[in-house]
């Protein structure tokens, strides 16, 4: 792609026309804008540049709000995560200094949400392209939800975006069809938010025009841009993470700013880099070697192995006459737990001070993952305080099991010695159990029957082997009957009704 500044007036023109630009689109209403940020080099001169207009304007003229959101996966690259957040708390202060409508927000996904919670508690395997659970989860969904509290309450929202024409050629061709549906010269409609239009002031520059910008430009808010550009040398080319706020907006890939847990790349080539180049970031070596452990693509046969042959609520489901593999199994989960507590201790014992506090998972989460093995998950054995206290030494800072687990956990102790730990048995009693536990103080108790239906369902087989050719055989029986083929005698009527059903 030709250069941005060398096709049209020269740098320092055309940069004074863009200015303008943003001047007067800023100027024409009352809808407020929200600036994606994410650190990186495009969304950093989409802001400068928006800065610099509005300071530029009298303060009478600064008349509508400005939100700079930045969405914290709760599993970004530290290194990322840590330039990003002392860049917002510092605009946050120089913006409030000059008397510029500009604040910032760091928004992070729904505790029940968050990477951890549902790997570990729930046991989703780590994402993969047919299963990528992870960006609505953590990325769109924070983001998307601060705008429509925007659009609620001003009833619309101008999204101002670093995205490039050039990033891609998917990403070209998206932006040159929504120009055919926009009934303006510069904002485009969002494809999912309704009173949500889109501004991507950059469009039409090169990587090299960016770098450009914000080696010639000084950043306004006082942090350095050849900080940004040394973070950004000797890793990957792809570009950054972007701010995520739909589907059609392309998540990190092999990007150089993500998150440090990304399955969905073959290897994290940015974290590599900065620990070949920078010996001071050897405390990130557990996260990568973490890392490489989830990635499914490195370890098929043992990621195949750590994982139920039933699916999230229970059930076998066959594809050509194999069980789709489910959830991690407990056991996985727990010594996924462990890894994720002694990489934090690692890093909290042997990195640098400003890592001496870090939380690679927080005990919300902790809490939260508790409880879905204990309610969800029916595990009465309820490990996840004495894995804590395995791993960091002291004891995990929350009772709210504690006393009426204690009876339950010796109950379960005694099963594992009788049935195994692993087998249906158990299974079945251990959920047996649990849901008499949570229906104890229920006044109405109308789905008690049907939830015990259901566990001997799933789980009254003597081995895992046996429940799969019992759902091989309902799966071979109903095939065969749905088979007019197969089994003339089911063929529609002439009417169109199937015979023996009634219908």
């Amino acid at each position: 792609m030709k250069d941005f500044f060398n096709g049209n007036s020269g740098f320092r023109e055309s940069v004074n026309e863009l200015i303008e630009e943003i001047q007067t689109l800023y100027k024409q209403d009352e809808i407020p804008w929200v600036i994606g940020y994410s650190g990186g080099k495009d969304s950093t001169a989409v802001l400068q540049l928006v800065w610099i207009a509005i300071e530029k304007l009298p303060t009478e003229q600064r008349h509508k709000k400005i939100f700079v959101i930045s969405t914290d996966t709760l599993v970004e690259n530290p290194i990322v995560s840590m330039w990003v957040s002392k860049s917002l708390d510092l605009m946050e202060k120089t913006a409030e200094e000059r008397k510029l409508p500009i604040t910032s927000h760091k928004l992070t996904p729904d505790t029940k949400q968050t990477f951890w919670v549902n790997l570990i508690g729930r046991g989703y395997p780590a994402p993969r392209p047919r299963f990528r659970w992870c960006t609505d989860r953590l990325k769109i969904s924070p983001s998307t939800e601060f705008i429509k509290s925007k659009v609620s309450k001003y009833k619309q929202a101008i999204i101002v975006l670093g995205t490039r024409k050039s990033e891609s050629v998917a990403r070209g061709n998206l932006m040159r069809k929504l120009d055919e549906k926009s009934d303006t010269e510069r904002f485009r409609p969002h494809v999912t938010m309704e009173n949500s239009k889109v501004y991507s002031p950059i469009e039409d520059w090169s990587n090299d025009d960016v770098w450009t910008f914000l080696t010639q430009v000084p950043n306004p808010w006082g942090y350095n841009n050849s900080d940004l550009l040394t973070m950004y040398q000797g890793a990957s080319a792809d570009g950054e993470c972007p701010l995520v706020i739909d589907t059609s907006t392309p998540s990190c890939g092999d990007s150089r700013l993500g998150c440090w847990v990304c399955t969905m790349v073959s290897e994290d080539r940015s974290m590599t880099a900065m620990i070949s180049n920078d010996e001071e970031k050897d405390w990130m070596l557990p996260l990568l070697q973490l890392r490489n452990e989830l990635d499914p693509q490195k370890n098929p046969d043992k990621d195949k192995a750590l994982r139920e042959p039933r699916r999230m609520h229970g059930n076998i489901h066959i594809l050509n006459g194999k069980p789709i593999p489910g959830p991690y199994t407990k056991s996985a989960r727990e010594d996924w737990l462990r890894k994720v507590l002694r990489a934090q201790m690692h890093i909290r014992e042997n990195g640098p001070e400003e890592v001496k506090d870090i939380e690679l998972i927080s005990i919300d989460e902790l809490k939260v993952i508790r409880d879905i093995w204990v309610r969800e998950k029916h595990e009465i054995d309820d490990t996840l305080p004495e894995i804590y206290k395995e791993v960091t030494g002291t004891e995990f800072p929350d009772t709210q099991f504690d006393s009426r687990m204690w009876n339950q956990r010796k109950i379960s102790d005694s099963l594992k010695e009788i049935t195994g730990d692993a087998s249906l048995h158990h299974k079945l009693i251990n959920n047996l159990l649990s849901i008499q536990e949570q229906q104890k103080y229920k006044r109405r108790r109308s789905d008690l029957f049907k939830k015990i239906d259901d566990l001997l369902d799933k789980y009254g087989h003597n081995s895992e082997e046996e429940a799969f050719e019992w759902e091989l055989s309902k799966k071979k029986d109903l095939e065969q009957y749905d088979n007019p083929v197969k089994n003339p005698k089911n063929k529609p009527k002439s009417d169109g009704s199937l015979p023996g059903l009634g219908m």
